[in-house]
């Protein structure tokens, strides 16, 4: 994967840091971000989370003729750890009212935690999709989605050494699922990417990420903030089980708008798969993950209803965002960055 094109004074100094074209000057870059105005909205803005994005990606896949050791280079961590705190201060300052009330609920754990993927306000994004998307629109969506999609479950799977006894065998249940069970043609990443192939649009991983708005990003680095961080992996896996839990009908939804508009059946597969799955994968995800971890260190309750708060409120945003692009008659992509695979979705949809 190349490396992104910059978005900002941030993004700038970290990609030239890491294709070799000048030092990092972590101490100016954390007094930086130390100074962000209120003016800069840190929970969608494209330069800090383009940053951040990169920041992570190099724990995954990494860049085209970017040294692997920049993994763990203490000053780029150093910056890094600096953003996060930013974020997480946003975050829990955004979600306080729903986590303080989930809090105060009466019920186990999983009671709570359903009961909480209500509490939190959506954007209606899939019936959005259902009913009323244009062809151009769920073009945009699809390129949205990949930004996960294409490494779907992979954050996840950072969380597993660190449970231990049900809440581990759960999680493995549920990413053995994900990852195909045992059968690599049914692996929801590649499911995803053929998707996207029918289309025709890129499949290759990062292919969108300049299209990507800040607000796309931050749903994966909130995931990514979460599960590496072995502090938050109980927030890690409220984060894992309010995905689960929402994701069920929001896919039979997309299926519905696959159909309407007349995608490829390779395109509603994908979501299709998660109907069913994600139906079991939220029982698994609240009750014996999130539920198990609570039983074994109730001091852990805030954090899992933490984490399934910011998935939440990360979804709304980034739902929002696109809507809003969408009902204002504009691209919710970024602009003027070129576009890697949409010239022939036309002749891939006719055939």
């Amino acid at each position: 994967m190349h490396l992104p094109r910059e978005r900002g004074p941030l993004s700038s100094a970290v990609l030239t840091a890491l294709s070799g074209d000048g030092p990092l000057d972590a101490v100016a870059l954390v007094e930086r971000v130390t100074a962000l105005s209120d003016e800069t909205d840190v929970l969608v803005d494209d330069d800090f989370h383009l940053t951040l994005w990169t920041m992570y990606e190099l724990h995954y896949r990494g860049f085209d003729g970017v040294d692997d050791d920049w993994e763990w280079d203490p000053e780029l961590l150093r910056l890094r750890h600096a953003m996060e705190e930013r974020l997480l201060a946003e975050y829990r300052f955004a979600t306080s009212e729903w986590v303080h009330a989930s809090m105060e609920a009466t019920g186990d754990v999983p009671t709570r935690l359903f009961a909480l993927t209500e509490m939190v306000p959506g954007a209606p994004l899939s019936s959005y999709m259902q009913r009323e998307a244009s062809r151009e629109e769920f073009v945009e969506y699809m390129q949205h989605k990949s930004i996960y999609h294409l490494k779907e479950s992979d954050p996840q799977s950072f969380v597993l050494a660190r449970l231990s006894g049900r809440p581990k065998v759960a999680l493995a249940e549920l990413q053995y699922d994900e990852y195909g069970a045992g059968r690599p043609e049914q692996l929801h990443q590649a499911l995803f990417a053929k998707g996207l192939d029918v289309c025709g649009l890129s499949s290759e991983y990062g292919a969108y990420i300049d299209l990507a708005p800040g607000s796309t990003l931050a749903v994966t680095n909130v995931m990514n903030l979460f599960v590496l961080r072995r502090s938050l992996a109980a927030a890690a896996m409220g984060h894992l089980g309010a995905f689960e839990a929402t994701s069920s009908e929001p896919c039979r939804k997309v299926a519905g708008g696959c159909r309407r508009l007349g995608l490829p059946d390779l395109v509603a597969s994908y979501f299709d798969e998660h109907i069913e799955a994600d139906a079991v994968h939220e029982q698994l995800a609240f009750r014996d993950i999130c539920g198990g971890m609570v039983a074994e260190r109730p001091e852990l309750l805030g954090d899992v209803f933490f984490g399934a708060a910011a998935y939440l409120f990360s979804e709304a945003l980034a739902g929002g965002a696109m809507l809003d692009a969408w009902r204002e008659g504009r691209s919710s992509l970024r602009s003027g960055t070129g576009d890697p695979g949409t010239a022939s979705f036309e002749t891939a949809v006719a055939s």
